[in-house]
């Protein structure tokens, strides 16, 4: 199973950055660049990328106390995917981390999937911030 792991500063308190996050909506914004649009009906949301693909996701939970989305991609391009974003407030103070994990099988959609990863990254870091 192929394993990515992001951890990307970010110049916003962990509370502000939650806000934003925990919130399905919220995510082609956070991820503009990326993501153009955003469709969610209760633990379904349908994301569109700026290249056009569309993917179906399901919120498996938005954990408050952690401040972490979990979510599974849905469909045919994967015979496994699970992943997770989460808040991490600085120990010094004065901004948070963003966390993102992901787990999938086939290995093979590690081409796909890395790089839009490393790009929904930078999108994070340039849309969340004070």
């Amino acid at each position: 199973m192929a394993s990515l792991y992001r951890d990307v500063p970010l110049s916003i308190d962990a509370a502000s950055a939650w806000a934003t996050l925990r919130d399905s909506r919220n995510i082609a914004q956070v991820f503009a660049g990326v993501l153009v649009d955003v469709k969610v009906e209760g633990d379904r949301r349908s994301v569109t990328f700026a290249n056009g693909n569309v993917v179906q996701e399901r919120i498996v939970t938005v954990d408050d106390a952690r401040m972490r989305v979990a979510y599974a991609v849905c469909g045919p391009n994967f015979e496994q995917h699970a992943a997770s974003m989460q808040i991490v407030a600085n120990e010094a103070g004065g901004g948070c981390r963003l966390v993102w994990i992901c787990d999938f099988l086939p290995d093979e959609r590690r081409a796909v999937i890395e790089p839009l990863m490393d790009a929904g990254c930078a999108a994070a870091a340039r849309n969340l911030v004070r």
